[in-house]
């Protein structure tokens, strides 16, 4: 990959320091996957949105951009999205990236430090 294109993650917090950073999961991964960096489960009560923190802030290349996605299984499995799908991190914003979870489920959602099964995904 060319340093132009090379994303710098730095975390906020290293009490955070457990929960990986940004990677791609496959070979084939269109995007990385990022974390929610909680101290405890947080709920997202149905027909509820949240703004999850990840502790991540991003050095963008001049030129590009991050968007945030949602996964399509949790989409599906538990009607969870991301409201302003796709999420656009700019080149110059350098605040700590949060991702607004919207619960269009039928059920509250719980979400866990570090979750397992990914809640976004950055491309």
């Amino acid at each position: 990959m060319e340093d132009c294109c090379l994303l710098k993650f730095k975390r906020i917090d290293e009490l955070m320091s457990d929960i990986p950073l940004p990677s791609y999961q496959s070979e084939g991964a269109a995007g990385m996957d990022i974390r929610a960096a909680l101290t405890e489960d947080f709920v997202v009560p149905k027909g509820g949105f949240a703004a999850i923190p990840t502790n991540l802030q991003v050095e963008i290349p001049t030129g590009f951009e991050i968007q945030v996605r949602p996964r399509s299984g949790l989409a599906f499995k538990n009607g969870i999205g991301i409201l302003n799908a796709p999420g656009t991190i700019d080149e110059d914003y350098r605040g700590e990236i949060k991702v607004i979870l919207f619960n269009f489920g039928n059920e509250d959602f719980v979400i866990k430090r570090g979750r397992p099964d990914r809640p976004t995904d950055s491309r």
